[in-house]
């Protein structure tokens, strides 16, 4: 029988070499990845719009009309919208290049009278058909350009990213009860089966672009060269015999996945957009239920087998997935090959962070840029009126921090939670062995968990104080802070954030 001593003596040297093994063990997770070099990226000019005192002017004209009243400001509205008018007609029933001067008229006059129906929001409704006429004319105009040519790019871009942020800052200033939650766009035909969604006719084989309310949503939007404001992409499903609905869509968290309609609805969207593929496309011509087959395979794909995300965001290799591949994916072998203007990504900065999370694939499909592709049609855009300032307000706060980004900042982490990070990742390889999903997705390493982590707080933080400060200046000025006053006040949050 042993002693007492003998039994302690031998506990204690369990214990420490357990300690010590596991403060070995701690030390070894604690060594940081090798940081890799960053990465060329797209190598082309990020556009920029340069036309900050061009935004305060048109401020100062909101103001000005504000003071004026509605009753003096008809006649010039008037006026403005029937230039506007005139120049569509002429659009409509001519052939344009990227570089007729109608284009860049038809973009001034817009944004000029965007101050005045802000201040008269009973001119909304009106401005709300021009801006939806202007996309509709310049969609059926692009179908005869070189989408990847760097001035159809930007004209396009200039026109309908203009416009739709022309609109969004006249609905920021209109009563909520007036600004629309839908805005129709192009009924296109179809024969795919179909279903209704708040009342509007969507088909088998539609694609839904929406933009969620993560900060990594919002740095998708903005980090292309030509920012946007999208950040997801989505292929609808409709069953020819029981029109029931399924989504098929590219999550971080669990790969592709088939959502219902309810699902994908209650992931929190602050914008959704419909695009179909043009009726009169030769291959849907020859195959009018082309886009059903199309979604049928995306469906049956995902339902035979797991398909992982695809954080490198390469599009030719489907064997994993990221959300805009998905819709590629499924059209390509049918003959259609979507993006017909790639998506560059080129600023040092933004190549830097991206990198950090994954991404290697810089020249690629970016869920703002399908707007562009002129063999689909916009069919409808939902916006929430309540959540569009936080929509700027969030695309503000990324620009500002891509800002730091290009300046040389890179993307932190809290070091110490490596261990952690790391355990969990070989906890969550354990799962997805078996088919779940653990709490480091699928394909990222623990160290870019632990960086979104930190990007998202960071995000939030300025973000939060970003908004604290648009509510100051809603109080003191009797209007809510347009985009580059938001901006602005980005600036100023993260400094304030960073002295104290």
């Amino acid at each position: 029988m042993k002693r007492p001593g003998t039994v302690s003596s031998a506990v204690f040297i369990i214990v420490r070499r357990l300690l010590i093994a596991l403060a070995v063990a701690c030390v070894l997770l604690l060594i940081p990845d090798r940081e890799s070099r960053v990465p060329v990226g797209a190598n082309q000019q990020p556009f920029a719009w340069n036309r900050d005192a061009f935004w305060k002017s048109l401020e100062a004209q909101f103001t000005e009309a504000r003071a004026t009243g509605c009753s003096s400001l008809t006649p010039r509205i008037s006026a403005s919208a029937s230039a506007i008018q005139d120049a569509l007609r002429t659009m409509e029933s001519n052939r344009l290049s990227p570089a007729d001067p109608l284009w860049a008229r038809l973009e001034t006059n817009l944004f000029h009278l965007a101050p005045l129906v802000a201040a008269c929001p009973d001119g909304l409704p009106n401005y709300v058909q021009l801006v939806t006429r202007l996309r509709k004319g310049v969609k059926r105009q692009s179908e005869q350009w070189n989408m990847n040519a760097p001035d159809a790019r930007e004209k396009i871009y200039r026109l309908l990213y203009g416009s739709r942020a022309a609109l969004e800052e006249v609905l920021l200033q209109s009563p909520s009860n007036a600004a629309p939650t839908l805005v129709a766009g192009t009924d296109e035909p179809s024969r795919t089966p179909s279903t209704s969604v708040f009342d509007v006719t969507l088909h088998s084989g539609d694609i839904l672009v929406s933009r969620g309310g993560a900060p990594t949503s919002a740095l998708i939007s903005r980090g292309n060269d030509y920012p946007g404001n999208f950040s997801h992409i989505a292929l609808l499903h409709v069953d020819e015999k029981t029109h029931a609905v399924s989504i098929i869509e590219a999550h971080i968290e669990r790969g592709v996945v088939v959502s219902t309609l309810e699902a994908y609805l209650a992931d929190k969207k602050l914008r959704v957009m419909v695009l179909r593929l043009r009726a009169d496309l030769p291959q849907v011509v020859a195959d009018p239920l082309l886009p059903h087959k199309a979604a049928s395979a995306a469906l049956h794909e995902v339902k035979s087998h797991h398909i992982p995300y695809d954080f490198a965001m390469d599009y030719r290799d489907h064997a994993k997935q990221f959300c805009s591949e998905v819709a590629s994916a499924a059209y390509e072998p049918l003959g259609i090959r979507l993006w017909m203007g790639i998506s560059h990504l080129s600023s040092r900065g933004l190549i830097s962070w991206l990198s950090a999370f994954g991404v290697k694939h810089f020249e690629t499909q970016e869920p703002s840029d399908l707007e562009y592709d002129p063999q689909l049609r916009v069919v409808a855009e939902w916006r929430n009126p309540e959540t569009l300032l936080q929509d700027h307000a969030d695309n503000a706060v990324i620009d500002v921090m891509l800002e730091d980004a290009d300046a040389g900042e890179r993307l932190r982490y809290d070091w110490y939670l490596l261990p952690v990070a790391r355990s969990l990742k070989t906890y969550s390889l354990v799962l997805n062995l078996f088919g779940g999903a653990g709490p480091v997705p699928e394909g990222m390493s623990a160290t870019a968990a632990l960086r979104n982590q930190r990007f998202a707080r960071n995000h939030q933080a300025i973000r939060d104080k970003t908004l604290a400060l648009a509510a100051r200046f809603q109080r003191e000025h009797g209007y809510n802070a347009p985009y580059w006053e938001l901006v602005m006040l980005a600036r100023q949050a993260k400094m304030e954030i960073a002295a104290d």
